[in-house]
């Protein structure tokens, strides 16, 4: 059965699913219509010979897809994910899962109550080296996990910034950027206990942040350090050393460290480090890298939510674990501001907690 997916947002990363649904092998999946308000949107809904709508309930009432990718603005998703719920349409929304942590909840209540696949898009997650990495851990093979160090640091262009909203509260690298690393060291790590915070806007002295210093404590007792920053030339950062994402520049270095008392790992590369024989700093270590097959994340995603779909598999990030990554970032912009270690699992319902996260 070819399921029918459609698009609500045709901005950079609804195009991007557009082309994925576009590239699909015939019965697998098919995109079943755009919905956008602009000009450009209706152009390419035309050329693809796909209905296009301006507003998502007309859509989802007259097409009545299998599933719905919601792309669109931070501010729109809760709005969207409600549409589909109340039809019964399985939806794939693109992270933060909402910009507020009380919507963030309702939405994933919601979605519950009802029995409807919520897949959010932190889509990290489907990459095979995060999930190679999270195999290593869980099989002991780093031993004890015992500090992390995550770099996200690049330098945007000035264009960039033409869109105001980019250079007011809420538009900062922070929620935009940092949310990802968050969810990737949830995922290999496991739930934060506790975040610690400074955040800096001296590079570019708009109202939001350019830089942040962060301090994460895990459950597991382990701690991580990230570095962010998008106003500095670097090569540190994930998009720019793991080649998922084709609009940056690959380079060879690595964004993650994951230091074990076995073992230590660094990502993308997957260069792992141990002892052969004897431990000690006396001693010399064995650097050996290992292969994990490439695949695009972004295709990944969208197969395991065709299968979401059907209902062959659950959501590998649901809408409570969106929720909870949403929450320990919403954490750092807390503790920058009040000076003070948050607790982001204290802001949440007892239920809310991924189990097995």
């Amino acid at each position: 059965m070819s399921v029918a997916v459609a698009v609500i947002g045709a901005g950079v990363i609804g195009r991007a699913h557009i082309r994925i649904l576009g590239a699909l092998p015939p019965g697998q999946g098919r995109l079943a219509a755009i919905v956008d308000p602009t000009a450009e949107a209706a152009a390419l809904a035309a050329r693809l010979g796909v209905p296009y709508f301006t507003a998502t309930e007309a859509m989802l009432d007259a097409v009545r897809p299998d599933g719905a990718v919601i792309a669109t603005p931070n501010a729109l998703h809760v709005a969207g994910a409600r549409a589909c719920i109340a039809r019964g349409v399985a939806a794939l929304i693109e992270k933060p899962i909402a910009d507020d942590l009380d919507a963030a909840v309702a939405v994933a209540d919601e979605a519950e109550r009802a029995g409807v696949p919520l897949l959010v898009g932190h889509f990290r997650r489907h990459n095979p080296v995060m999930q190679a990495a999270r195999r290593l851990i869980q099989e002991g093979r780093l031993g004890r996990l015992v500090t992390i160090s995550s770099d996200s640091m690049v330098l945007k262009p000035d264009s960039y910034f033409d869109a105001a909203w980019r250079r007011e509260i809420g538009g900062g690298p922070v929620l935009i950027n940092l949310v990802h690393d968050i969810d990737a060291l949830r995922f290999l790590c496991g739930e934060i206990e506790a975040v610690q915070a400074m955040t800096g806007s001296t590079a570019r002295r708009f109202a939001v942040e350019d830089s942040a210093a962060v301090l994460l404590r895990f459950r597991s007792g382990a701690l991580a350090t990230i570095t962010l920053s998008d106003a500095v030339p670097s090569p540190w950062c994930w998009d720019q050393t793991s080649g998922e994402n084709p609009h940056f520049i690959s380079h060879q270095a690595n964004a993650y460290r994951l230091c074990g008392t076995d073992a230590s790992l660094e990502m993308p590369e997957m260069a792992l480090w141990r002892y052969a024989g004897q431990c000690g700093w006396d001693q010399p270590l064995v650097r050996e890298v290992l292969a994990v097959p490439p695949r695009d994340p972004l295709v990944e995603q969208m197969h395991h939510f065709l299968r979401v779909i059907r209902r062959d598999e659950a959501p590998l990030v649901s809408g409570r674990d969106g929720v909870a990554t949403l929450a320990a970032t919403l954490a750092v912009k807390r503790s920058a501001e009040t000076g003070e270690a948050v607790h982001p699992g204290r802001a949440l319902p007892s239920r809310t907690h991924p189990p097995g996260a």
